[in-house]
């Protein structure tokens, strides 16, 4: 057992070197920017949170907003695990287990994000629960914490479980990994409502404090994260001449078209509450759609982008709406590009930014990224894409048998519990 496991390991660490100019390229050019980031991020430790433009009036900036993104990016994955293991759905099996490496990199990412945001890494043992005071379990910032890296943990070991025993030539053993996959989609959803309920929770930022925030977060959740899935799926399909399953694409297509659908009805319908009602508490939702005026001075920093935003999900939706279009891959990739980037905008800076303007005490104080924040954060993106790079190049090879323990012997594909006919087992 130990001597497979070190063979593993090695075949995985030779494959990682191995490559084309355009993989080296690529993993080059992340890990510089990577480097960037951490050289960023050592001068806002050295230096303090003063480097970045958050202040006591909009204490969450960018990086709260690409955690709150990237906890629904990494939600994606149970889209593709409910039809494997549920509905029996054979050819999604692969792109499942692709799914989970990507549901990885995107937690490593959030707890990244964490980390930067809480300013200096040595507080984060405050909120552990039994080691420090975080006032578990009362607190939904504990919460938050114990379900990403519940899910981390879980996540990893399926896949490499999996990959493990793909690797050797095995059927995996059900009762090792089926248990987990049960905790693994329900601790998916809990680690976005988790989320969304940390917002929903603090009662003086009536912009969050409603109900529909939870499904409209799940909503982008089920928009972004399979276009992005999509986007990669497509990649790896063309550098790895890998075949991936249309049906699989075509089913994830759908996902987000139906996603993207109810998200902008979701956001129709929480704007027209705000804006036609004009309640007392709308000044937020005022500001992030048309601006705000406060002592004669006009603020509209978000107005702009969250209109750009608007646009890019409505041309996305109707690209999808058009099946002659959605089924061709160069428009497909377009609708999936404009959806990850206006579902960022609107639940990334629309929604974290605009719930602190204007302040409990009236006051208007906008916010745009430093170039610190903007610096840590592209590094800790290219980290995510070059972990996910990585897991992919070494995956793909073992999913279609180049990288096997066994070379003359084709691998012995798993199945879900139940399935007679052979298939692919994954995450």
């Amino acid at each position: 057992m130990a001597r497979d496991c070190l063979t593993f390991l090695r075949g995985a660490y030779l494959r990682s070197f191995s490559g084309s100019r355009i993989y080296y390229s690529w993993m080059i050019a992340l890990a510089v920017l990577s480097w960037i980031g951490a050289y960023t991020f050592m001068r806002q430790f050295a230096e303090g949170l003063s480097v970045t433009s958050m202040s006591d009036q909009v204490p969450w900036g960018v990086y709260n907003a690409n955690l709150t993104y990237l906890v629904g990016l990494a939600v994606s994955a149970v889209l593709l695990v409910i039809p494997v293991y549920i509905y029996r759905k054979k050819h999604m099996a692969d792109v499942a287990l692709l799914a989970g490496l990507l549901a990885v990199a995107a937690i490593v990412m959030s707890l990244l994000f964490v980390v930067v945001d809480v300013g200096h890494p040595a507080r984060l043992w405050h909120v552990i629960p039994f080691v420090g005071t975080p006032n578990f379990p009362s607190s939904m910032l504990a919460w938050d914490l114990v379900v990403l890296v519940g899910y981390l943990v879980v996540n990893v070991y399926i896949c490499g479980y999996l990959l493990y025993m793909r690797y050797l030539g095995r059927r995996a053993n059900f009762m090792l990994y089926g248990p987990f996959m049960a905790v693994s989609v329900a601790w998916a959803i809990s680690i976005h409502l988790v989320t969304v309920f940390l917002y929903a929770g603090l009662v003086g930022r009536p912009f969050w404090n409603a109900g529909i925030v939870a499904p409209r977060f799940l909503g982008s959740a089920f928009t972004a994260g399979p276009s992005i899935l999509i986007i990669s799926f497509l990649i790896i399909r063309r550098c790895f001449r890998y075949d991936i399953s249309q049906r699989a694409i075509d089913t994830l297509r759908y996902i987000v078209t139906a996603s993207l659908l109810l998200n902008l009805f979701l956001l129709a319908c929480e704007a027209f509450k705000e804006i036609y009602a004009a309640p007392g508490h709308s000044s937020s939702t005022r500001y992030l759609f048309f601006g705000l005026v406060h002592l004669g001075q006009y603020y509209a920093t978000l107005v702009p982008w969250i209109w750009v935003a608007i646009g890019m999900q409505l041309v996305a939706a109707a690209i999808l709406s058009i099946l002659p279009l959605a089924r061709r891959a160069e428009f497909l990739s377009v609708a999936c590009i404009l959806s990850v980037i206006g579902v960022w905008i609107e639940k990334g800076m629309g929604m974290v930014v605009a719930g602190f303007i204007p302040s409990p005490q009236g006051s208007v104080i906008e916010y745009s990224p430093s170039w610190t924040e903007t610096l840590v954060s592209m590094g800790i993106w290219a980290f995510g894409l070059l972990l996910f790079s990585w897991m992919a190049h070494v995956a793909v090879p073992i999913l279609t048998g180049e990288l096997t323990a066994h070379p003359l012997q084709k691998p012995q594909p798993s199945a879900p519990a139940g399935e007679t006919t052979e298939a692919t087992v994954a995450v």
